[in-house]
């Protein structure tokens, strides 16, 4: 099935900015993108859509289940497809690159934490804030905010 016709399956029409930012989520490799991103990420392609636009047609994605929304670290709102299977996030704070995983013991103590508490789960987030350990990583350091440290030199 085509773009334009899961589109309109979900209710929305089949508008040249929906299929555009549509198929950008499903040919970047990506995962969380910002508004801002989806807009450049336009941009680099020639396509004149506007931010507003851009803003408009993620809430409406968001709303008809194409697209999650998340707020990690930096309170901005990043948005993935919707994946289909429950997975959480693990989230670097010095550069805020985001893994995701899925980790069955976790799933199964939080639903028994809940059952212990008289609680049945009905949807959750995790998001795990971390450094990244790995000194081989391609985004350490590349934090704005670790820049003035990048740029000291040792005497």
């Amino acid at each position: 099935m085509s773009n334009s016709d899961n589109l309109k399956n979900m209710g929305l029409k089949a508008t040249i900015p929906r299929l555009k930012i549509l198929a950008l989520f499903e040919k970047t490799e990506i995962r969380h993108l910002t508004a801002e991103d989806v807009y450049r990420l336009l941009l680099a392609e020639d396509l004149d859509i506007g931010l507003a636009t851009v803003y408009r047609v993620l809430t409406q994605f968001e709303q008809a289940g194409l697209l999650e929304r998340h707020y990690f670290e930096s309170g901005k709102a990043v948005f993935e497809l919707s994946p289909g299977q429950h997975h959480d996030h693990l989230v670097c704070v010095d550069c805020g690159r985001v893994e995701e995983f899925y980790d069955a013991e976790i799933e199964r103590r939080q639903m028994r934490i809940a059952k212990e508490r008289g609680f049945v789960i009905r949807e959750h987030a995790l998001y795990l804030y971390a450094e990244c350990t790995k000194t081989e990583c391609p985004y350490h350091g590349t934090s704005p905010r670790h820049a003035g440290e990048r740029s000291k030199t040792p005497s």
